[in-house]
């Protein structure tokens, strides 16, 4: 059994530059990393396109013509996302991923962050991934990855249980500032509440035999790229990929069907819309693991559940990202809030999804 990620043996070693990028300065960081990686660029020249999605880290885009032929993308990590992203683990799934013709090419890593090769496409919104055409693409490339490593004829081991407990151990007792922690003790669960409501995910959901392979685990609308031209989707942002179960991945997904910024669970995908999805998704899976891509709607059904069940585990990991966030993070994002959604969502969808059984 092993959870860490297979670096495939024609891998490059990836550089490491000793420049630490200050989050209040990105123009001056970003020029010093041009300066290695693109000596051959005027710095007069170079511009820079600041990105403003993220809620995690500071993105901005280096180039020097409008042709965008060559645009370097400089990604700086958010305030101690250290303490619960394995930044080692990261630049080995851009590797392995990468390698499998499913991520850009990584260019270098530096103190507190890393560069690669900019995704031409355009991030997409909740509106966007419930399009037929689009989510067929989506469903596609989330089945490509989920192949990587399958003939390997070994079984890893899922990152979630781990995961959940190194987070548990990180979430905050209280907050600082009084308005804060009054919050914090009103709108989240007690951790005595949630410690038990982890040990009960565990038990049954490791029961469910959603087989586990190498994820993506963070399926959110804007970490999916696409082109439109070329007609594919791409995803980025790799700082949670590792091996994992299946229906985690795209229980998750479903999840963010409901968007971020203004969280509307109305919009999580209907059964009908499910269905469609999922089997699409298991044809594609088939034909990249190489067999017959007929797919039975006792497989469907199967899924489906394992989908909506997992759904849980993933409000549960992102509530307690959330309160870790809301501690440490300089980003101008109401973290607490978040927390607060994705538990209510958790506690409000147990009953339901425990409650599906399979057809008879």
């Amino acid at each position: 059994m092993a959870s860490y990620i297979h670096v495939p043996p024609a891998a490059s070693v990836v550089p490491r530059l000793h420049i630490t990028v200050d989050q209040q300065d990105m123009a001056a960081g970003s020029l010093r990393l041009m300066k290695e990686l693109r000596p051959h660029w005027d710095p007069a020249q170079v511009r820079l396109k600041v990105f403003t999605d993220g809620i995690t880290n500071k993105l901005v885009a280096c180039y020097v013509d409008d042709s965008l032929d060559d645009v370097v993308l400089v990604r700086v990590y958010g305030n101690k996302t250290e303490l619960f992203v394995d930044r080692e683990n990261e630049v080995k799934s851009f590797q392995v991923l990468h390698a499998h013709g499913c991520a850009p090419q990584l260019y270098c890593t530096f103190q507190n962050g890393l560069c690669y090769t900019f995704i031409e496409g355009n991030a997409l919104d909740p509106e966007h991934v419930r399009n037929p055409f689009i989510f067929r693409l989506i469903t596609r490339q989330l089945a490509k990855i989920h192949s990587i490593h399958a003939h390997n004829g070994w079984t890893p081991k899922p990152n979630l249980w781990s995961k959940l407990e190194k987070y548990f151990a990180l979430v905050p007792t209280e907050f600082a500032d009084e308005c804060l922690h009054a919050r914090f003790m009103t709108e989240i669960p007690c951790l005595h509440e949630l410690e038990q409501e982890l040990v009960w995910m565990k038990e049954h959901l490791s029961s469910l035999g959603s087989p586990v392979v190498l994820c993506h685990n963070d399926l959110l609308c804007k970490n999916i790229i696409y082109n439109e031209i070329k007609g594919h989707v791409r995803f980025i942002d790799y700082e949670y990929a590792g091996y994992n179960y299946q229906a985690f991945d795209i229980g998750n997904h479903f999840n963010e069907f409901a968007g971020v910024n203004e969280v509307d669970y109305s919009l999580y995908p209907a059964k009908n819309v499910q269905l469609q999805w999922l089997k699409c998704y298991l044809e594609a899976l088939k034909e990249y693991k190489g067999i017959s891509t007929e797919v039975t709607d006792e497989e469907i059904e199967v899924l489906y559940l394992q989908v909506n069940v997992f759904a849980l585990a993933s409000h549960f990991f992102w509530g307690l990202w959330a309160l870790i966030q809301a501690r440490y993070s300089t980003i101008d994002f109401d973290f607490l809030g978040y927390a607060a959604v994705r538990f209510c969502q958790y506690f409000k969808m147990k009953p339901e999804v425990t409650n599906l059984k399979l057809p008879e």
